[in-house]
């Protein structure tokens, strides 16, 4: 089953640049290491077992065949964020029941001191369906996320708990989120962040946020307006914190919102 939101994807062009830009804001960041495809990363993992991946091209001006590569052309940002999954071939088999069409693939990465490490996911086969992909670890999870005081941040951020998602037409993306998650009608909301009629989806201890993209593009950095429908936003969870949104100027382009959530 799907079980919450896994992680959130911030793709920068230079990773060192990115790294040090989340330290500003009061993020303790962790090399992550890396992939076969050409990619590198940095973690932000939090005490709920979530984390944001910062993530970069270690040659970002070579084409790349890799799906998040032309997503430098929009200046990056917030991409896409993951699902976590203990059973993904049952997961997978639910969606494509339901009518969803997803692609497994299997992912690796090297971390800086040697240790190899594995995992499937699921991917959506329609790029423009602003859905999450799903991942299942193949090696311990708790080697593929920092534990222990790599989770404790200056700025209080504590988890993920809102995932923001534009989408083109909300009913349509209400179904299509709840044929995901196995889910029935969403709740409907005025969204306080955006002050839109908004729907939200419980996903484990997050909340999946659907948004009317056209009311909202105005309210989004650059990067999240050129792309097209998809992830935009997410509200980290920061215990005895006010409720504050961070620059995307000084976030490599994500609007992301610690909240008290």
């Amino acid at each position: 089953m799907l079980t919450g939101v896994d992680h959130l994807v911030v793709l920068a062009r230079d990773l060192g640049a990115a790294v040090a830009a989340y330290e500003r804001l009061g993020f303790t960041v962790t090399p992550g290491g890396e992939h076969p495809v050409g990619t590198h990363n940095a973690l932000i993992p939090f005490v709920d077992g979530s984390y944001v991946e910062l993530i970069a091209f270690k040659e970002p001006d070579r084409p790349h065949e890799h799906r998040w590569w032309p997503f430098l052309a929009t200046s990056g940002g917030l991409i896409d964020f993951a699902l976590a999954s203990d059973d993904l071939e049952g997961d997978l088999a639910a969606a494509t029941a339901r009518g969803l069409r997803f692609a497994a693939e299997e992912g690796r990465r090297l971390r800086p001191d040697r240790q190899a490490l594995a995992w499937r996911i699921g991917r959506p086969s329609d790029p423009d369906a602003a859905l999450p992909f799903l991942i299942q670890d193949v090696t311990p999870r708790s080697l593929r996320v920092p534990e222990g005081t790599a989770r404790a941040h200056r700025n209080g951020a504590a988890g993920v708990a809102e995932v923001y998602v534009a989408v083109e037409d909300l009913n349509a993306g209400v179904l299509a989120y709840a044929a995901l998650l196995g889910a029935g009608a969403a709740d409907a909301l005025p969204d306080r962040r955006f002050g839109v009629e908004a729907r939200a989806l419980e996903c484990g201890a997050a909340r999946i946020v659907l948004l009317p993209r056209h009311a909202v593009l105005d309210c989004l950095p650059a990067s999240a307006q050129r792309r097209g429908p998809g992830v935009c936003a997410a509200a980290l969870r920061a215990a005895g914190r006010t409720a504050a949104a961070l620059d995307p100027e000084h976030a490599m382009g994500a609007l992301l919102f610690l909240a008290p959530r």
